[in-house]
């Protein structure tokens, strides 16, 4: 069994449970704890992960669009405050665990420290099976966990919560996933090969080259991809293009004009516009800040 204790117990430890090893490391009083997923969610599945801070220090991060939506199961203290960067609005009054859609702009979070919680990133169909609803409804959104899972995922987090056993809770994880995916509805046949497109080629490929692939008028297929998704297929180029720039220029020695072409911009000037407008930052700031699942530390 892992317990908090445990946890800081050594950097990339691991402990097995029925035939599955879990794996921890971090340092400095905050710990990432993982293991694979099921062979079955791996197609909806980005990536899913603990988190465990000893520290209760405040901090705020900026995150970025992905292309991937995110569900936060919080088992500590939850966010302080999440807002648009560059909106004057009020922060999203989410006091617990929550989803956020695909994004198109970069979003500031606030924590008052201390966080426990699991972090799962959903492909966009992925997440259109799981919530069960359109995608669309949720596109440059943070709402709380329970409005779109039903009381269901209030069950899930008390379940989490009761045990300090990371490999317990993942097992919960597992299945919960399991049960709603099963039930989810399935995205059209068409939606899914336009996005295997869009990934494929990161972004780079013509929206009018998949509506003649998928057999659809471009108008028609923006209309279900975005119900689907959650983006346009133009916006979720763009997104696709500006994260594998991200990847690429946190690389050590990344080269911003190489990094450009090899990304589908027309010029490193146009890379620059496309990093105000979807992080709100240069393309410099970004590859020096300390970049950890989707967020930024700048």
């Amino acid at each position: 069994m892992i317990t908090r204790a445990g946890v800081g117990a050594g950097v990339g430890a691991g402990v097995a449970r029925r035939g599955v090893v879990v794996s921890r490391v971090g340092s400095g009083g905050r710990w990432r704890v993982t293991r694979p997923w099921p062979a079955h969610l791996r197609p909806i599945v980005h990536s899913y992960a603990g988190y465990w801070e000893a520290a209760l220090s405040p901090y705020r991060v900026r995150l970025v669009p992905t292309g991937r939506a995110v569900v936060l199961i919080s088992l500590g203290e939850p966010f302080a405050g999440i807002r648009r960067l560059g909106h004057a609005g009020p922060y999203s009054q989410v006091t617990g665990s929550l989803v956020a859609g695909l994004e198109s702009g970069p979003r500031v979070c606030d924590h008052p420290g201390g966080q426990e919680a699991i972090r799962l990133e959903l492909t966009p169909l992925g997440a259109f099976r799981l919530f069960a609803l359109p995608m669309s409804e949720l596109t440059d959104r943070v709402v709380e966990l329970r409005d779109v899972l039903g009381p269901e995922a209030g069950v899930l987090v008390e379940q989490m919560a009761a045990t300090s056993d990371w490999a317990a809770r993942f097992d919960l994880l597992d299945l919960a996933l399991s049960v709603r995916l099963d039930r989810g509805p399935r995205p059209s046949p068409e939606v899914a090969h336009a996005w295997r497109l869009l990934s494929r080629t990161h972004g780079t490929i013509p929206v009018s080259r998949i509506a003649a692939e998928v057999g659809w008028s471009q108008g028609y297929l923006t209309r279900r991809f975005t119900e689907q998704t959650g983006l346009t297929p133009k916006m979720s180029a763009r997104v696709l293009r500006f994260d594998r720039a991200v990847r690429l220029l946190t690389r050590e020695g990344a080269n911003p004009t190489a990094v450009s072409a090899a990304c589908g911009f027309y010029d490193q000037a146009h890379l620059n516009r496309e990093f105000r407008a979807l992080a709100g930052t240069t393309p410099g700031l970004l590859a020096a800040a300390r970049v950890a699942e989707g967020a930024l530390t700048l």
